[in-house]
């Protein structure tokens, strides 16, 4: 009997790439249009509404700029940030967009906040949660079918739209890059953030898009629902079943959110490409809990062009 032929290896040129699958999972998505009197306080307002809004661990949003919009590209003519926001449910997302926008945004200098989705058949309620900070001084007005608050403030006036649309959305998109040294491996990520980010409707919620501290499901700790995934862990090489190669000493994640599972898959394509060409990258793998967490599965070996293997 002949024995079995052996698997083929993936490649991208000299990188190797698992044979493996992205995990994601279903979510609930908003976008917001941020504008103001300039682009620096309309981005100033979109970095502080999505601050600490990176895993649903443990925010109560995952979060991120998604581009820069000209003023003939906002509904009030200023400069504008959209700006994408994803929660496990439409009741979760209400929660988190009504606490940033009247932290975040209607604190911040010349600010007004607009509905991003045209599919308002799942709203939430935005202005209309805000207005009471008026104190009664508030003032509702209605253009189109579309109704508006403009709640007084010390500069003017907070313009807000009353409710937002909400979309399902697909959280969790990700690609691990394994390098032979800290430096290289980051400029590698960065690289793979930038490809990622050019697709719109997507984000890369964690700091710069990089995310060093990979999770696992669970943990020695009673209580504790996440810990630092180890198998990846360079300084753990010699304690544990170690997944990082010989010549491996870094690894860092992309972790991508999208509008939909399309967006997702082509961005995480784009990001594994990107990453696989920088110099010093020995593999390219990506994070999975053995499909029990979420129903999409991205393999990575379905985004490798037809030269991709040996």
């Amino acid at each position: 009997m002949n024995e079995a032929s052996p698997k083929p290896v993936l490649r991208i040129g000299h990188v190797e790439i698992d044979d493996t699958f992205a995990e994601a999972f279903p979510m609930t998505a908003t976008r917001l249009i941020i504008t103001a009197i300039s682009e620096k306080w309309a981005l100033t307002a979109a970095t502080v509404l999505t601050g600490y809004a990176t895993s649903v661990i443990a925010c109560d949003a995952e979060a991120g700029i998604e581009r820069i919009l000209s003023p003939d590209q906002t509904p009030d003519g200023r400069p504008g940030i959209c700006v994408l926001l994803f929660a496990f449910n439409r009741e979760a997302l209400e929660k988190a967009v009504v606490k940033r926008v009247g932290q975040c945004i209607m604190t911040c200098p010349t600010t007004a906040c607009y509905n991003g989705l045209a599919d308002r058949s799942k709203p939430i309620r935005v202005g209309g949660r805000l207005r009471r900070f008026g104190d009664g001084f508030q003032i509702s007005k209605v253009i189109g079918n579309q109704r508006f608050w403009r709640i007084p403030v010390m500069d003017g006036e907070f313009v807000c739209e009353d409710e937002f649309g909400t979309t399902k959305a697909v959280g969790g998109g990700n690609i691990l890059i394994l390098g032979n040294s800290q430096w290289k491996t980051l400029e590698a990520a960065e690289m793979g953030v930038v490809a990622a980010s050019k697709f719109p409707g997507v984000i890369t919620p964690f700091p710069g898009g990089v995310v060093r501290s990979g999770s696992k499901v669970g943990s020695k700790y009673k209580g504790q629902i996440a810990s630092t995934n180890h198998a990846y862990a360079p300084t753990l090489k010699g304690i544990v079943k170690t997944a990082l190669p010989p010549m491996a000493h870094c690894c860092y994640e992309i972790v991508i959110d999208g509008l939909d599972l399309e967006t997702v898959t082509a961005s995480t394509k784009a990001a594994l490409y990107a990453a696989a060409g920088a110099d010093g990258v020995v593999a390219v793998s990506a994070g999975n809990y053995g499909g029990k967490l979420g129903p999409y599965h991205i393999h990575l070996k379905d985004l490798l062009d037809p030269e991709g293997s040996s």
